[in-house]
């Protein structure tokens, strides 16, 4: 039905202002807060900004945007029009914000303003790309490169972070520059956070002669959906010619979930052989049931 999916483009669309607006009002306290007035160097474009500002009088909420030009073109190629329509909202809106709302500082301490400016900045950026964009040109980079690589777009922004920190090193001195890491060390563990969610799952592998109990205490016990494989056990180095059909049992689990679920396997099998690796995405199934999902019952 035509009505239900504009309803659902409505809800998108509203979603993404409303993570770009918050990411925005986040970042703006970041580095009114904290960052700006407390001479802190940032990071990226924002951080060419602030050199530049200190060394001119042109204000940094239209340097956010000269700077940011180079990369929101890039964005526009390389990552779509919707995205770059989106990053482009958003990097003026970072730029109106820090023109028109005045943020006192809230402290001078250096260790307070390098962990909540991280917080802060980190928050925003999350909450941007939960929006469809970036808040900053050089995240452009990240994004395009997250697609091309294993990393995270948290994880790049870093490193191209700390190269622009470590040779602003030079005019500004040492102890800046460790104070500008921890502020992006904090940023990126915040920004995945909220990009990835507070609960990271782990997909956790049984091999058990007790299989038939253990599905039932994930079903009944865990209320958890699993992925039966078909195998076999034996293979051992003395014993390679015995080998015995099994079922192989996946089920995802969250870091809260993971060691009771352990227990209770070795409760019913205490040779049962388990092992767990993190998983970086989740999509569909039961354990995204909460995004509107009809489960399959299993994920």
């Amino acid at each position: 039905m035509p009505g239900r999916k504009i309803n659902w483009r409505i809800i998108t669309s509203a979603k993404s202002i409303a993570f770009t607006i918050l990411g925005v009002l986040a970042a703006v306290i970041g580095l009114q807060g904290f960052m700006v007035p407390n001479h802190f160097l940032d990071g990226g474009v924002t951080g060419i900004s602030i050199l530049v500002m200190g060394l001119s009088d042109i204000h940094i909420s239209l340097l956010l945007i000269i700077f940011n030009i180079p990369f929101l073109v890039i964005g526009f190629q390389k990552l779509g029009y919707t995205f770059g329509t989106r990053s482009l909202i958003a990097v003026c809106l970072l730029s109106m914000g820090m023109y028109w709302i005045d943020i006192p500082a809230f402290t001078e301490d250096k260790v307070l303003i390098a962990v909540f400016g991280g917080l802060f900045i980190g928050l925003g950026i999350g909450l941007v790309i939960r929006g469809g964009g970036v808040i900053d040109g050089l995240e452009v980079v990240g994004q395009y490169t997250e697609r091309k690589s294993a990393f995270t777009s948290g994880e790049i922004i870093l490193t191209l972070n700390t190269l622009i920190i470590l040779g602003a090193a030079y005019r500004f001195g040492i102890e800046t520059a460790m104070y500008s890491i921890l502020v992006y060390f904090t940023a990126m563990k915040t920004t995945n956070y909220v990009v990835d969610g507070f609960e990271e799952f782990t997909a956790m592998y049984v091999v058990s002669r007790e299989s038939d109990k253990i599905k039932t205490l994930i079903r009944d016990d865990f209320r958890k959906g699993m992925t039966v494989f078909r195998g076999e056990r034996g293979h051992l180095p003395d014993n390679l010619s015995v080998p015995v059909d099994c079922d192989i049992l996946m089920v995802l689990v969250t870091r809260l979930e993971l060691y009771r679920l352990e227990e209770s396997v070795q409760q019913i099998d205490p040779a049962a052989f388990v092992y767990v690796h993190s998983v970086k995405e989740v999509r569909g199934g039961i354990v995204s049931r909460r995004h509107g999902n009809s489960p399959d019952g299993e994920q």
